[in-house]
Order: structure tokens, then sequence, then C-alpha cells
């Protein structure tokens, strides 16, 4: 049987094209296994950086191997790595089911090999995740990316934290997501499952769900066809880009709009406009819009908790 891993917020094109805005959201339809982990260990708190046209870049160490460049990208769906690193540490592989890897245009590219990763490691050589990992193995990512990390992936069956201001990524313990700090900017909602797709949407206040998407420099992306919602005022030029495969993606920022997720409003928030892209293409959240939080993923009770980062600083 065939699956298809969109890259729906075309991330790679940023990272492929070094074009400004475009940032990495993938999806593949097989995720049912991860749930069924077992917890080795907790792992420690590990930093990433942060480069506007290639996303939050996070050191990782593949069966000892390494320090090598991964994308930390919540919308990926799925972990991916270059064929050059698989050769390199001479990886395992296995055949899987034929992948359609695109991006937000209709551009295809298919593989059919994942790489078996017997420990993977975050930050530092000995800080491993709690169980091995397997990867989709793609041949054109760009010479200083090595991969894409899913955290939801990567830390089953642990939840995790993403720190933007802070530049950290962290395990949730066994408690998960619960409340928001009493007094604090936030909101605890839920994380919404579209069929055989677990990366994380939410509702927001006027009904429509958004992924949220750490692989993506956009604010709140929408598709031409439903840019009515937010305006057409001009701020910016057009920003031209290509995805993974190839496609051609186009955006514009435009005028900012406010939206509501649960208790929380975003005013102000930085607004792109896609052409070109594939009609099914989610509404995006990225980290112009996501920045000034410190978002918990909770995968087991399905809830997603926004904090304002500073109440967590040191």
């Amino acid at each position: 049987m065939k699956a298809k891993l969109f890259i729906a917020s075309g991330a790679l094109a940023a990272m492929v094209w070094a074009a400004p805005l475009v940032g990495a959201a993938h999806y593949i339809a097989r995720r049912g296994a991860n749930e069924g982990r077992t917890l080795a260990q907790e792992p420690l708190a590990a930093r990433f950086r942060v480069e506007n046209d290639r996303g939050l870049l996070l050191r990782i160490w593949l069966n000892g191997s390494g320090p090598y460049v991964f994308a930390l990208d919540t919308g990926a769906g799925m972990n991916v790595i270059a064929q050059r690193v698989v050769t390199e540490i001479k990886l395992p592989t296995k055949a899987a089911p034929s992948t359609y890897v695109g991006g937000l245009t209709s551009s295809r590219i298919v593989s059919n090999r994942e790489a078996i990763i017997n420990q993977m490691a975050v930050g530092e050589r000995g800080n491993a995740l709690p169980s091995s990992q397997t990867a989709l193995i793609v041949t054109n990512l760009p010479l200083d990316i090595d991969g894409i990390i899913d955290p939801t992936q990567a830390y089953a069956p642990l939840g995790y934290s993403i720190d933007l201001p802070n530049e950290q990524i962290e395990a949730l313990g066994a408690e998960g997501v619960l409340t928001r700090p009493q007094g604090s900017e936030g909101a605890v909602v839920a994380w919404i499952r579209k069929p055989d797709d677990a990366r994380p949407f939410v509702r927001l206040g006027d009904g429509r769900l958004a992924l949220l998407d750490t692989g993506s420099r956009f604010g709140l992306a929408v598709n031409e066809r439903n840019a009515v919602i937010v305006g057409n005022n001009r701020e910016n030029g057009n920003v031209v880009g290509r995805d993974i495969a190839g496609g051609i993606i186009r955006s514009r920022r435009v005028s900012p709009t406010t939206i509501s997720i649960g208790e929380l409003v975003l005013r102000r928030i930085p607004t792109d406009i896609l052409f070109g892209v594939h009609e099914g293409a989610p509404l995006i959240l990225g980290r112009d819009a996501l920045y000034p939080f410190k978002i918990s993923f909770d995968p087991r009770r399905r809830l997603i908790a926004f904090v304002a980062s500073s109440q967590n600083s040191d």
C-alpha cells in the first residue's frame, strides 16, 4: 500500500533554496507504531539554534556518530535523513511503502527506504531519546542539513516542550501537560488530530484548524483561495522559493491579523498569503506567530499548552 508524505508548509523550500519566509512541515500517513513504545529513559533538555532561513537546528548523534545537523519540525510527520548520512555511517535500512514526498505544490518525488537508528541522541552524545528510530531516506537535502527530526515521533511515548525564545527542547514526564501556570499568559487547548495524521493541529476561535509548524518561518499562512479571510493589503513583495520536490512557492506578507486559540488571543500576527500551493494545504501557524511561547505537547492526553516564555526563563 502506498503512503504519502506531504511537506505541507513547504518547509524544506527554505532550507534547500534559502527562501526567507518559507519553512517546512511534512506529513506521512503511517503513524500508529510510535504510540505503543515503552519508555527506556527520559532525555535531558537540549539546546537548538534558530536560523531564519533554515529553522530550528539541533545537534544529533546517530548510533554514537555525529554530531549531525537536523531541523526540528513539529509539522514533519516523521523523521527524515539524507542518503549521504546513511551511507557515511552505514546505517541499516529497510523497505518502506512507496512514499510520495512533496511540498506545498503538486510536485512529487518518491522514496521507498527507511533508515533504522538504534540510538538517537540530542544536544549531547549521551543524551539518548527513549527508543530506537526510523527515518525516511531522501537524496536532496542541502549539504548543511543532514535530516529532519519530528519530535512527536522521536520523543514518543513522551511528550515534549519547545521553548522558542530560550532555544530549548525538553521531554515531558509522565504527568504531561495539565494546566498553565496561574497568572501567566497562555492557554491549554485540545491537540486535534486528523485521520491518520498525528501532527499538532489546534482549533482557532473562528473554527478553522491550524497546523503548528516550527519548521516554517511563516506567521499565519493562508492559501490564496482563502486570503479574503485575512485581507490583501500588501506590506512586502512576493517571496519565491521551491519545495523539496522542486515546486515553485510564492508568498506575500500582508497586514497582520488577530486570532485566538482557546483563552489565548494573539494580536498583530504576521500574515502570509501562499500562491501556487495545492488545494489541500493546511492553514499554518509558523515561528513568526509562535515565537513568544514555550509550547508543550502532550500526545497521551492530546493537549497542547502555550505559556509566555518569559514566565519560564531563568
